[in-house]
């Protein structure tokens, strides 16, 4: 968990796919309880990056909460939804989700540069903004719920494309939106016997000393070897997945 946390704290990620990953594959940890510990641990390694991004001025609070609450409402359910599929498709799904977010980091990692201008940002009219933000919540919470995954990739497409919001908006903006998706994700595992507090803590002690590491190297190193980390990250954890 140490040495994942540095990796992870480096390309910026929550990775809650990599934490599924080793604990099923490498301790041996039901993939259930693996889900729901990596969405608790997602709330703390989430946390201390949501309130930097605030004070740097990179939150769209409005946003954030509005998609947050649909997201964690929908996450909820995702936990329900889990506890039916079998263990060997859970999987197979949740690789597939990982694989998917790796390609949609690669489609982000492309348009950014059409996204940077803040002119870009549409208008908010009551109606539409909530329905955009609704739709965004709905899909990165029941995604998130059911595969115990962080979505970060989705979320931020979403507000990019979906919400108009800048790159820099979009990035702090995540970091809130995760916060009550991974709860409420967390607590619906949590309420069906799928949560090992101990097993939390061991994980949460590896990760945030490793990402704290981590992080320093960020920026360190060429942009195209942080891109390709970010990109082949979610896919190494896929392919560990496919493995049992």
């Amino acid at each position: 968990m140490f040495l994942m946390g540095i990796l992870l704290g480096f390309i910026g990620a929550g990775g809650s796919g990599f934490i599924i990953a080793l604990l099923t594959v490498v301790f041996g940890v039901p993939i259930h309880t693996a889900l729901g510990t990596s969405l608790a641990a997602m709330v703390f390694t989430t946390m201390s990056g949501a309130y930097s991004h605030y004070r740097q001025g990179n939150i769209d609070v409005k946003t954030g909460i509005t998609v947050g609450a649909f997201g964690a409402f929908m996450s909820f359910v995702g936990s329900k939804i889990a506890v039916w599929i079998p263990v060997h498709s859970l999987h197979w799904l949740t690789a597939g989700m990982l694989f998917l977010s790796a390609v949609m980091l690669m489609i982000r990692l492309f348009i950014v540069n059409r996204l940077k201008e803040p002119n870009k940002r549409k208008t908010r009219q009551t109606g539409s903004f909530l329905m955009r933000a609704a739709s965004v919540g709905i899909v990165t919470g029941i995604l998130s719920g059911t595969f115990g995954i962080g979505s970060a990739p989705f979320i931020q497409l979403g507000l990019m494309v979906v919400l108009g919001l800048t790159v820099q908006e979009s990035v702090g903006t995540t970091m809130l939106v995760i916060l009550p998706i991974a709860f409420a994700g967390g607590v619906g595992y949590y309420f069906e016997g799928y949560f090992n507090v101990l097993l939390l803590v061991q994980v949460l002690a590896g990760t945030m000393i490793g990402s704290y590491i981590g992080a320093k190297f960020t920026n360190n190193v060429p942009l195209p070897i942080l891109k390709s980390a970010m990109v082949l990250t979610p896919i190494m954890a896929g392919a560990i997945l496919l493995i049992r």
